[in-house]
């Protein structure tokens, strides 16, 4: 999905432990996401991997994103996990 967003607030990021990335770890850094309209419309909890997660995003600033949607079942339990595969500030 892809889809023109305002950031609401992004957190610090972080060096995690992965198999798949040189040297054995990764960023990521975690993105709340509004569409725009009001306080009321859909937001989005999203992750940011990699050097994705390195870039900076501040409240109010409007971006395009593309989230990739996945779910996983864990011990009998299902989740929803949202990653922004894509994300480009939209010059104001």
């Amino acid at each position: 999905m892809k889809q023109i967003l305002k950031v609401v607030t992004q957190s610090e990021t972080i060096a995690v432990p992965s198999q798949k990335a040189e040297g054995g770890q990764t960023y990521k850094s975690t993105i709340v996401l509004q569409e725009p309209g009001g306080k009321y419309e859909d937001t989005y909890v999203a992750t940011m991997l990699g050097a994705t997660a390195q870039c900076r995003f501040y409240a109010g600033e409007l971006v395009v994103a593309a989230l990739r949607f996945t779910t996983r079942e864990y011990n009998g339990q299902v989740y929803q996990d949202i990653v922004v595969a894509d994300i480009i500030k939209i010059e104001n």
